[in-house]
């Protein structure tokens, strides 16, 4: 619980750093959420993936990653809650947006194929997950430029949105100073996802609950919290794009959590020690961000709860999808 509470409370701090980061750097709001935000909000799901890899829980690991993005997909939705003016994916509309959702489905259908060639290993470590990591920084090439000279351009609407120019945030303490309480914030997530991780194969072990529940469900969520936390935060500030750029970047992410734990994992490739409830989140995240793509595409101004179709996708996706999971066990 206390982990939890401080991944939270980090969250917090590191909205306010990113706004003045994203003066600074030069990269701006989304590409701010996008890299370095959705890189910190992500290390306690790092850490709590590499450590129960190396311990040789390899479900609790890839489950911790992939229920993660699930969780995070969902936390866009409660972002747009927290916003009254429009559907958030038509405020927020973007070409980086889109890309970046493309380029999440592309990360989540390549551990598939690693799934149907377990054996496919070089050294212990599946090809795919290089590929993960080149195709990840492929990615944020086409981000960057996306940003920098966009190919489409969203109709402009009355709600539409556009990346703030300037920082609200009072003027930065200084760039050595900024940087110093950034690393410090990431430094605590990192430690707070080790204890995360350790929380978690305890209950595995104490109360015999499938790994892939414990890691798509209690680690993946606490350790998820900073994307929240970050996301709605912004959203309250009118940061729309860092607040999307925050989730989807995170999410991307997110997936590199099974290369680093492949490579941790010491029986050899990760994947061949994959359960069904593992594929599971991979399929459900997959549907989940495919919906949320055809919202940024379509960019519904109003539905149920203002929150748009795709909004109410993914919260009937992602219950009927926890329930199903806990009715089989796991299995």
């Amino acid at each position: 619980m206390a982990a939890a509470l401080t991944v939270c409370a980090a969250g917090v701090r590191l909205t306010r750093s990113a706004e003045a980061l994203a003066r600074i750097t030069g990269l701006g709001d989304l590409l701010t959420g996008a890299i370095l935000i959705g890189f910190v909000t992500s290390l306690s799901g790092l850490v709590t993936s590499v450590t129960s890899a190396y311990e040789g829980n390899a479900s609790l690991a890839v489950s911790n990653a992939l229920g993660g993005i699930a969780a995070q997909t969902v936390f866009i939705v409660v972002a747009d809650l927290v916003y009254p003016h429009a559907n958030l994916e038509h405020a927020a509309a973007s070409e980086s947006n889109l890309v970046q959702s493309t380029l999440l489905l592309v990360l989540l259908a390549l551990p598939v194929l690693a799934l149907a060639l377990p054996g496919l290993t070089l050294l212990g470590i599946h090809p795919v997950s290089v590929l993960l990591v080149l195709m990840y920084l492929f990615g944020l090439r086409l981000i960057a430029s996306a940003n920098r000279r966009p190919m489409w351009q969203p109709t402009e609407t009355e709600e539409t949105r556009a990346e703030a120019s300037a920082s609200t945030l009072d003027a930065p303490r200084g760039n050595t100073a900024l940087w110093a309480g950034f690393s410090a914030l990431a430094l605590i997530v990192g430690i707070s996802g080790w204890v995360l991780a350790k929380s978690g194969a305890q209950l595995t072990t104490s109360f015999g609950i499938d790994a892939s529940i414990v890691g798509g469900v209690f680690t993946a969520i606490t350790t998820s919290l900073p994307e929240l936390v970050v996301a709605v935060t912004a959203v309250r500030r009118g940061l729309l794009a860092l607040a999307l750029g925050d989730i989807l970047g995170g999410n991307s992410f997110d997936v590199l959590f099974l290369a680093a734990a492949d490579i941790a994992y010491p029986h050899g490739s990760i994947y061949g020690f994959l359960g069904s409830g593992d594929l599971f989140w991979v399929g459900l995240s997959i549907v989940m961000v495919g919906f949320l793509l055809l919202g940024l595409l379509r960019r519904e101004r109003h539905g149920v709860g203002n929150i748009g179709f795709e909004g109410t996708a993914v919260l009937l996706l992602y219950g009927a999808g926890l329930l199903a999971l806990i009715a089989t066990g796991g299995a």
